[in-house]
């Protein structure tokens, strides 16, 4: 990839890193991608950074050398109430988690099932990083419909392959900022 900036990078591929996004809102959001910066949420890198945009709907992850760095479309929040915003870190990575809605979810709709074990209906998708806010994950989806859009009860969905790249790159204990 000699010659290409990752800023040119990024700007040159979102209309296929978006897949599920009208043009429009790829466009409305371009500059947010292209300004994105470790610096403007940290101090240092430490093992790596990840910082989940729920206005651009991306997340951005940043190796701790400051090598590598990657951009993943993501689903949102479904509404402020769900949204969480501020630091928090990764305090485990689980491959083929369980899915157990939180007390809310239940509230809401009783009818859900106790848990969803691993497998392709999880909600959960095939990998999930736990952050240290409880019931908070940056996960995958089977659902790639919901990427790109506000649909989730409060964690960051990612598609299945992205989730999977991401948890590879990522250690327990790399710092999170939801802005």
């Amino acid at each position: 990839m000699a010659g290409i900036t990752r800023r040119g990078l990024v700007g040159a591929g979102l209309a296929l890193a978006l897949p599920g996004m009208a043009g429009a809102q790829v466009r409305a959001n371009i500059s947010d991608f292209r300004t994105a910066d470790w610096r403007d949420h940290f101090d240092s890198l430490g093992l790596g950074v990840i910082v989940a945009d729920t206005r651009a709907r991306v997340v951005h992850f940043w190796s701790g050398d400051g090598a590598e760095y990657r951009l993943y479309p993501s689903s949102v929040p479904i509404s402020e109430e769900l949204t969480r915003l501020g630091h928090t870190e990764v305090v485990r990575k689980v491959e083929g988690p369980t899915w157990t809605p939180t007390p809310s979810m239940r509230e809401r709709d009783p009818s859900l099932p106790a848990g969803v074990p691993a497998g392709p209906t999880n909600p959960l998708g095939m990998h999930a990083l736990y952050l240290s806010w409880q019931y908070y994950r940056i996960h995958g989806t089977h659902d790639t419909r919901k990427i790109g859009r506000p649909s989730s009860d409060g964690c960051i969905g990612l598609y299945n392959e992205h989730i999977a790249d991401l948890f590879a790159r990522v250690a327990v204990g790399t710092r999170v900022r939801l802005i």
